[in-house]
């Protein structure tokens, strides 16, 4: 696949879903920060803390409001994901799936909360969008 070509399983956020929040926008450093947040306090309370910072912060900033529906799809995919693997450990696939879940899950909030925190939008890879 060339540099130009994207990966038909990734979306990214230049499609027009997006028309609202640019891949670089102008945010104020409050919404980077709450942006960044909603993926880091994931580490100690994986859905109510990003939920709750997304359900105040979202009226205010479109940004945080665009980074809240990411990690909430981002969230309830790798969840659906977790149920799948965990289904395979029946025939024993699910033990290699789900260390590799885990481990994709990790690295891909941490990229999510630096990319937050650089004014960029992000929606990690084998997410489903479902809130748009």
């Amino acid at each position: 696949m060339s540099k130009n070509e994207q990966n038909p399983f990734q979306q990214t956020s230049t499609h027009s879903t997006y028309e609202d929040v640019s891949q670089h926008v102008d945010t104020t450093d409050d919404d980077r920060l709450f942006g960044m947040l909603i993926y880091l306090t994931s580490f100690f309370a994986s859905f109510f803390a990003p939920l709750i910072i997304w359900l105040i912060k979202r009226e205010n900033s479109p940004f945080v409001d665009r980074i809240g529906k990411d990690y909430l799809n981002f969230f309830i995919s790798y969840t659906i994901w977790g149920f799948v693997a965990t289904l395979l450990c029946l025939i024993l696939v699910g033990f290699i799936l789900i260390p590799i879940l885990v481990i994709l899950a990790f690295v891909f909030t941490v990229i999510g909360a630096i990319k937050a925190y650089n004014g960029e939008t992000y929606l990690p890879p084998l997410s489903i969008r479902m809130i748009k």
